[in-house]
């Protein structure tokens, strides 16, 4: 499985062999919306809080006798029943809504997000993002360039989600010089997940050789107890 690799110019320089278990492996859309509602809802902070009857102040006294009035009994004014008595069954904040979500199976779904986004032409490969300083109109002027790549003209046009700009290491000049875009992240992509990926429409891998690496150690743990070993390579 190869892919062509770009320069920032937006000009084809070289090839990439793609991990098939990386990029070739078959959409589960069961399994990536199991791990994405897993994640959102380990990021949910669950601040919502309402008082219930016993936090409310007030209402220690009967409100009237029991009997002989002719009005219904009650015994505290701080009832669920009552104006600015207390909520039933609403949101408290020591409630925990996180989930477990199994490493295989999260590895399996960035998998096959990435398998998927590699056959609906969402992914461009790059040697490197290079710039003599943080500068923002140099950042624009090499998005400009990749969108003139046959199929991702959106990178440099979408307004909203655009893309991941994915690097092999830190890169502080690339960073500053991105980070003004309101519709482009960056990021290492040890660090993409697939909840990132769904987020954002492109995926931009830069310096694939090293990068590629990164990602193909997350690969589950075979039966023997060592870990499959996927070759990227470069040809020239």
């Amino acid at each position: 499985m190869e892919s062509v690799v770009y320069n920032q110019e937006g000009k084809a320089i070289d090839k990439v062999n793609l991990p098939t278990d990386v990029f070739g492996v078959a959409w589960a859309s069961d399994l990536v919306k199991e791990v994405t509602l897993g994640m959102t809802a380990n990021m949910r902070r669950g601040t919502a809080h309402t008082k219930g009857r016993g936090d409310v102040s007030g209402g220690g006294k009967k409100p009237w006798q029991q009997k002989g009035t002719g009005r219904a009994r009650h015994g505290s004014t701080r009832s669920p029943i009552w104006v600015g008595g207390g909520v039933s069954h609403g949101p408290r904040n020591d409630k925990d809504y996180s989930q477990k979500i199994n490493k295989k199976k999260k590895s399996k779904a960035l998998y096959s997000i990435l398998s998927r986004k590699l056959k609906d032409n969402e992914i461009l490969f790059v040697d490197a993002i290079n710039f003599d300083k943080p500068k923002t109109k140099d950042a624009k002027k090499v998005l400009n360039n990749l969108g003139k790549v046959e199929g991702f003209k959106g990178i440099s046009e979408k307004k909203n989600n655009n893309a991941i700009i994915a690097l092999s290491k830190s890169n502080k000049n690339a960073e500053m010089s991105l980070r003004n875009f309101s519709n482009i992240t960056i990021e290492e992509l040890r660090n993409v997940n697939p909840l990132m990926l769904l987020q954002y429409k492109y995926l931009v891998v830069v310096d694939p050789k090293v990068a590629l690496k990164s990602i193909s150690d997350k690969l589950p743990v075979s039966e023997s107890g060592k870990n499959k070993k996927t070759k990227v390579n470069l040809k020239s």
